[in-house]
């Protein structure tokens, strides 16, 4: 199992910081969050990328919908490069409370599900390379063969973790297309529900009959654990690695949203990852 730990806010410098102690502390991820409006993901990873040698770099997560794939396909690779491939790109409809209205964004959820597979086919096209053209629902790209930027150093791809809602097949036949799976839970009318160990062994059996490709594939559990109670954490995380899970990401989003709350995650990271005996 592999760790991971998420800046739920902060600055890129603070992104950067935070970075190089938690890489010196032995996690092996550092994610931000990508906001309609805020500090931007993308500069916060570059900047942690500057500080680091070794930690894998992410976000958690990108909402497809509202960007443009193209810019995304930009800056993933080019930070992939930077990086000497240490992207991870986690995709999901986002949260519309986290500012989808305020600033005209698409809410529908049937919409935004159809502009998220259309900009992954993008985002995947681009990545492999020129000429690229593409026509869909909702985007249209002619034929580019123009000063194309280096393809990501990852092969076959950079790693895309998508949501994954249980047991809506529809979403879980888009996670079969890419490389790990973060896990939800909804009841018959579409409301979520508590994810719990039984239901990710369910989708991992779904993941197994049906994924195709021969590449490396992961389940990602959030959650928080005590720091400063190793028993505890290793506890935690046991139940969840017995039922399939690959990486265990520590999210602190609760923390409070100042310099308390900021040294609270500081803290988290450098007590270290919490581990399987």
């Amino acid at each position: 199992m592999k760790y991971g730990i998420v800046l739920p806010f902060g600055d890129a410098l603070t992104a950067a910081n935070f970075a190089y102690d938690a890489e010196n502390a032995g996690w092996d991820g550092f994610f931000v969050w990508e906001p309609v409006w805020g500090v931007d993901a993308w500069i916060s990873l570059t900047a942690a990328a500057m500080r680091t040698a070794s930690i894998r770099l992410g976000t958690m997560l990108t909402p497809v919908s509202r960007m443009r794939p193209w810019k995304l396909a930009s800056e993933t690779a080019t930070l992939d490069n930077l990086s000497a491939g240490r992207v991870i790109l986690s995709v999901g409809l986002g949260a519309v409370d986290s500012g989808f209205v305020e600033f005209g964004e698409e809410t529908d959820k049937k919409t935004r599900a159809e502009l998220m597979d259309e900009g992954l086919d993008i985002l995947t096209g681009l990545w492999a390379g020129q000429p690229f053209e593409y026509r869909g629902k909702y985007y249209a790209v002619e034929e580019t063969e123009f000063f194309p930027p280096d393809p990501p150093v990852q092969k076959p791809r950079i790693p895309i973790w998508v949501v994954g809602a249980w047991p809506r097949m529809k979403s879980m036949r888009r996670v079969l297309q890419y490389d790990g799976l973060l896990p939800v839970v909804m009841d018959s009318n579409g409301e979520f529900k508590e994810t719990t160990p039984n239901a990710v062994r369910e989708m991992k059996s779904y993941i197994n009959l049906y994924r195709t490709l021969d590449t490396p594939f992961d389940i990602i559990m959030e959650g928080e654990t005590p720091g400063y109670d190793h028993e505890e954490s290793s506890a935690i995380v046991k139940v969840w690695k017995n039922a399939g899970v690959t990486w265990w990401i520590e999210a602190m989003w609760n923390a409070p949203r100042n310099e308390s709350g900021q040294e609270l995650v500081h803290q988290r990271i450098m007590q270290g990852p919490p581990s399987v005996e």
